[in-house]
């Protein structure tokens, strides 16, 4: 069974990442764990949880809202996947030829092909966003380091609602496709001179846009 302080933070992301709580609005944590029918303290342990990982604010005395991101949001968030993206991208591209890496680069260039699909039919930004973010965790999951996938999947809401703002710019769908598929074809070909600055280059990109809408 799972335990009911996972249950009520289980609940509470489902409601953030799909867009179900307003922005501009502050919650009553009694009221929403009443409607979950969880007891304040693990509510409360939940809470905390995602306060931690930048999904919500806590207001003393007031409730909880989803939290606003800063500059310094945008840097951090940025600054800890081009660590751990470029470090893991150089270390595929340098085993090119193993068979696990090239089972690998299958599934990156089916996630790719899947960009170019929707972005030539729906267009929707959602659906983009999904295997944009499968596109990157295949590629932190590859190195098997747990330590990695832990701080990736910390950083999840952040990079997810910041991918959502920047493919709104117009042609930055189509941007993104490319820089996908340019990394996916410099690791191929074990370019290992150039895959570093190229992956950079993918997360400067995406991070100066953000840095501008603010």
């Amino acid at each position: 069974m799972i335990p009911l302080n996972e249950q009520a933070y289980q609940h509470l992301q489902n409601l953030i990442m799909q867009g179900e709580l307003s922005p501009e609005k502050i919650y009553s944590e009694t009221k929403l764990s009443k409607e979950l029918g969880i007891s304040r303290t693990p509510f409360r342990d939940a809470v905390h949880r995602l306060a931690q990982e930048g999904y919500i604010d806590i207001i003393p005395s007031k409730g909880i809202m989803l939290h606003q991101l800063t500059r310094q949001d945008i840097d951090e968030t940025f600054q800890v996947r081009s660590a751990l993206e470029c470090y893991c991208t150089l270390q595929i591209t340098k085993s090119a030829v193993r068979r696990p890496v090239k089972k690998l680069l299958k599934e990156l260039h089916f996630l790719t092909d899947m960009l170019k699909d929707i972005m030539e039919s729906s267009n929707s930004i959602e659906e983009f966003c999904d295997y944009d973010f499968q596109f990157h965790t295949k590629i932190i999951e590859y190195s098997g380091n747990a330590q990695f996938s832990s701080i990736f999947a910390t950083f999840k809401y952040r990079m997810r609602r910041l991918a959502e703002l920047s493919l709104k710019h117009e042609g930055r769908m189509l941007d993104t496709y490319n820089e996908h598929l340019a990394i996916v074809e410099a690791m191929e070909k074990g370019d290992v001179e150039h895959i570093y600055e190229i992956t950079l280059r993918h997360m400067d990109t995406a991070r100066g846009i953000n840095l501008d809408d603010l």
